[in-house]
Protein backbone atom coordinates (compact mmCIF):
# COMPACT_ATOMS: atom_id res chain seq x y z
CA UNK A 1 0.00 0.00 0.00
CA UNK A 2 1.34 3.32 -0.94
CA UNK A 3 1.80 6.14 1.60
CA UNK A 4 -1.50 8.27 2.00
CA UNK A 5 -1.73 11.74 2.98
CA UNK A 6 -2.27 12.93 6.25
CA UNK A 7 -5.82 14.79 6.60
CA UNK A 8 -4.93 17.22 9.46
CA UNK A 9 -0.96 18.05 8.08
CA UNK A 10 -0.23 17.08 4.79
CA UNK A 11 2.51 14.71 5.27
CA UNK A 12 2.82 11.29 4.11
CA UNK A 13 1.19 8.45 6.35
CA UNK A 14 3.09 5.32 5.76
CA UNK A 15 0.82 1.94 5.07
CA UNK A 16 2.02 0.67 8.65
CA UNK A 17 1.63 3.77 10.50
CA UNK A 18 -0.66 6.49 11.64
CA UNK A 19 -4.53 6.41 12.13
CA UNK A 20 -7.14 5.55 9.43
CA UNK A 21 -10.74 7.02 10.09
CA UNK A 22 -13.95 5.61 8.39
CA UNK A 23 -17.34 6.04 8.44
CA UNK A 24 -18.16 2.68 6.33
CA UNK A 25 -22.28 3.49 6.28
CA UNK A 26 -20.75 6.54 4.43
CA UNK A 27 -18.18 5.73 2.20
CA UNK A 28 -15.96 8.47 3.83
CA UNK A 29 -12.35 8.36 5.43
CA UNK A 30 -9.77 10.51 6.82
CA UNK A 31 -5.99 9.46 7.76
CA UNK A 32 -3.53 10.70 10.24
CA UNK A 33 0.16 10.57 11.06
CA UNK A 34 -0.10 11.33 15.28
CA UNK A 35 -3.74 11.15 16.85
CA UNK A 36 -3.05 14.38 18.29
CA UNK A 37 -4.08 15.37 14.41
CA UNK A 38 -7.72 13.95 15.00
CA UNK A 39 -8.85 17.05 17.23
CA UNK A 40 -7.91 20.12 15.38
CA UNK A 41 -9.51 18.15 12.66
CA UNK A 42 -12.68 17.73 14.18
CA UNK A 43 -12.79 20.80 15.37
CA UNK A 44 -12.29 22.38 12.15
CA UNK A 45 -15.35 20.44 10.99
CA UNK A 46 -14.22 16.99 10.53
CA UNK A 47 -13.77 17.15 6.31
CA UNK A 48 -13.86 13.32 4.79
CA UNK A 49 -12.50 12.17 2.25
CA UNK A 50 -14.42 9.78 0.29
CA UNK A 51 -13.97 5.97 0.11
CA UNK A 52 -14.12 3.25 2.50
CA UNK A 53 -11.63 1.02 4.24
CA UNK A 54 -8.58 -0.56 1.61
CA UNK A 55 -7.99 -3.56 3.84
CA UNK A 56 -10.56 -6.51 4.43
CA UNK A 57 -8.79 -6.59 7.75
CA UNK A 58 -9.27 -2.78 9.24
CA UNK A 59 -13.09 -4.04 9.63
CA UNK A 60 -12.89 -7.60 10.23
CA UNK A 61 -12.48 -6.88 14.09
CA UNK A 62 -14.57 -4.02 14.05
CA UNK A 63 -15.71 -3.49 17.85
CA UNK A 64 -19.46 -3.71 18.79
CA UNK A 65 -19.58 -0.87 21.22
CA UNK A 66 -18.38 2.72 21.69
CA UNK A 67 -14.70 3.33 23.01
CA UNK A 68 -15.71 6.39 24.29
CA UNK A 69 -18.76 6.05 26.27
CA UNK A 70 -19.41 2.06 25.81
CA UNK A 71 -22.64 2.64 24.02
CA UNK A 72 -23.80 0.25 21.48
CA UNK A 73 -23.33 1.35 17.75
CA UNK A 74 -25.77 1.97 15.74
CA UNK A 75 -25.24 1.60 11.77
CA UNK A 76 -23.46 4.75 11.62
CA UNK A 77 -20.71 5.19 13.32
CA UNK A 78 -17.23 6.41 13.11
CA UNK A 79 -14.25 3.23 12.80
CA UNK A 80 -10.53 4.24 14.23
CA UNK A 81 -7.67 1.74 12.85
CA UNK A 82 -4.25 2.53 13.89
CA UNK A 83 -1.78 1.06 11.91
CA UNK A 84 1.34 -0.18 14.05
CA UNK A 85 3.39 -2.09 11.45
CA UNK A 86 1.26 -5.44 10.53
CA UNK A 87 -1.07 -4.46 13.35
CA UNK A 88 -4.02 -3.13 12.63
CA UNK A 89 -6.17 -1.97 16.47
CA UNK A 90 -9.41 -0.86 15.83
CA UNK A 91 -11.49 1.48 18.38
CA UNK A 92 -15.25 2.41 17.11
CA UNK A 93 -17.21 5.57 18.51
CA UNK A 94 -20.83 6.50 17.96
CA UNK A 95 -19.76 10.16 16.04
CA UNK A 96 -16.90 12.46 15.77
CA UNK A 97 -17.75 13.45 18.90
CA UNK A 98 -17.17 11.02 21.07
CA UNK A 99 -13.92 10.04 18.93
CA UNK A 100 -12.72 13.93 19.52
CA UNK A 101 -12.78 13.31 23.51
CA UNK A 102 -11.44 9.87 23.52
CA UNK A 103 -8.58 11.67 21.65
CA UNK A 104 -7.80 14.54 23.76
CA UNK A 105 -7.63 11.90 26.60
CA UNK A 106 -5.13 10.06 24.70
CA UNK A 107 -6.82 7.20 23.33
CA UNK A 108 -6.39 3.84 24.27
CA UNK A 109 -3.20 4.98 26.38
CA UNK A 110 -5.29 7.35 29.33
Amino acid sequence: MSAEICTWCGKPVEGDHGFRLYEVAGERRAAFCRLEHIVPWAIRGAHWEPGGPVEPREVAARPRRCSQCDAELGEVHVLCVRHRGDHRISDAFCSVDDLTAWAKAGGRWR
